[in-house]
């Protein structure tokens, strides 16, 4: 409607303001317990929470993405290397209608911080002994969508 009296939608503008590592561990069960054995089959699982909050200054905001990489051998279930990580931006977001910003927060925001939280892993499960754990491309839409769901499940009123 805006474009029919001649005014542009207003711009959006997202600036990064800064990245940080917020807490970061390793784990190497492999060295710590002394497993052994030829018989290595990893499997690897990644979970991934999200959260983000509005900062004091206007139109500024923190987003945060905590990732779990487990790695357990298939053969005995043996825990081979257990990887946490809490990465966070701080993002200055302008033109973001207000009932479309927690969605841009919590999708397009990890979207931008995800290429450093991959070579962050990529680097420390490769220093842990391991090889490099290139992990797969998140899609933030589906994880925002899923919690979405499981919010909405969780308000739903049992029924006996």
């Amino acid at each position: 409607m805006a474009e029919e009296n001649g005014a542009a939608p207003p711009q959006v503008k997202m600036q990064v303001l800064a990245q940080f590592i917020r807490d970061l561990s390793f784990e190497n069960n492999v060295a710590l317990k002394g497993l052994t054995g030829t018989e290595m089959q990893p499997e690897v699982q990644v979970g991934v929470n999200l959260d983000a909050k509005a900062r004091s200054q206007p139109n500024t905001f923190e987003v945060n993405a905590k990732f779990k990489v487990s790695s357990v051998n298939k053969v005995n279930g043996d825990t081979l290397f257990l990887c946490e990580l809490d990465y966070g931006g701080i993002f200055l977001i302008e033109g973001v209608p207000q009932e479309q910003l927690h969605p841009f927060l919590l999708i397009e925001c990890p979207r931008l911080l995800f290429p450093y939280i991959r070579r962050i892993i990529s680097d420390v499960t490769h220093d842990g002994g391991f090889p490099p754990l290139n992990i797969d491309n998140v899609d933030f839409l589906a994880l925002y969508r899923q919690e979405i769901a499981r919010r909405q499940a969780a308000a739903q009123p049992a029924v006996n």
